[in-house]
């Protein structure tokens, strides 16, 4: 096993270690001007907004629907359902549906951006679609992707991006979600121990690998008290480092939430064994198998469409 840089979970008490990884992997060559790189590098997250057109996001949402209706009935590890209820919250590995989730993972605008930030060409990390229902959406407590995956999946570097494509408007108030800025340039270590199997209820509500209260008002304070809301009209895309802190309150509103998630994943750092000693999770959560990387397709993928 490679040498941990990241340690968590290993101890009863949290830390905080300043991160050990560039923030921009490259020499900043890509659709990003200079002001929004500056504005990732110090914030941990980027909205572009209206990356996709009005006609896009209606065939994107149509989409979405088709994959929810299908995956309503099914029992299996890969659709999450809400806590306490039948509604889906997400389904998993959409990346792979050698169809219209598929081309869309591949689009140009959302590739090359990645490839950009993390200075190398890219894979699929994880996909997934996520919906929160007005009334009924659950809230997801503050945690870094990259602890996560780190110590259950054996990533080893900091070089991976989030990327969020917003297919319903985002308010203030149907639980979009918050950010804290600057918290990716250091990295919490987490209390406690993995529980075997974590995922089958982390990805309904994580509790291991969360941050306690000390160290997210310290983070906070750092950026002087702000937490951002990822708010914005559909078809915008929030870019996300992996180490920013993040989390969402639950949709009280009338109004759901949805939106498309690919993790990108730079070539170059592959997921190794897994930190906490314990086995792999499935690959539905953690895309092992035939890794490649992306060859970007060009943005007219509405007329590409037509081809499905």
């Amino acid at each position: 096993m490679n040498i941990d840089l990241y340690p968590s979970r290993v101890s009863n008490k949290a830390t905080i270690k300043e991160r050990k990884d560039p923030i921009i992997h490259s020499n900043g060559e890509g659709p990003l001007n200079k002001e929004e790189l500056t504005s990732y590098e110090d914030n941990g997250y980027l909205m572009k907004e209206k990356l996709f057109t009005d006609e896009e996001v209606k065939l994107m949402t149509k989409e979405l629907e088709k994959t929810m209706k299908d995956n309503q009935s099914k029992d299996t590890a890969d659709v999450i359902k809400e806590p306490g209820s039948n509604e889906i919250r997400s389904v998993f590995e959409i990346h792979k549906d050698s169809g219209f989730f598929e081309l869309l993972s591949k689009n140009e605008r959302i590739v090359k951006i990645a490839e950009q930030l993390l200075g190398s060409q890219v894979y699929i990390n994880q996909s997934r679609i996520n919906f929160k229902p007005g009334f009924k959406g659950k809230e997801f407590y503050w945690h870094s992707d990259f602890e996560t995956w780190h110590v259950e999946d054996g990533m080893q570097h900091m070089r991976a991006v989030s990327c969020s494509i917003i297919l319903t408007d985002n308010y203030e108030f149907n639980g979009p979600l918050m950010l804290i800025p600057g918290s990716h340039k250091w990295y919490v270590s987490c209390a406690g121990s993995t529980p075997d199997d974590n995922f089958k209820s982390s990805l309904q509500k994580q509790e291991a690998g969360t941050p306690d209260n000390e160290s997210l008002s310290w983070l906070t304070e750092q950026a002087d008290g702000r937490i951002d809301r990822a708010t914005g009209p559909a078809g915008s895309v929030l870019f996300f480092e992996c180490n920013t802190m993040h989390g969402s309150n639950g949709n009280l509103s009338p109004y759901p939430r949805s939106n498309v998630f690919f993790v990108f994943n730079s070539i170059k750092n592959p997921l190794g064994k897994p930190y906490s000693g314990q086995e792999p999770r499935p690959e539905f959560v953690a895309n092992r198998e035939r890794i490649e990387p992306i060859e970007a397709v060009p943005s007219d993928f509405l007329q590409k469409q037509k081809t499905y």
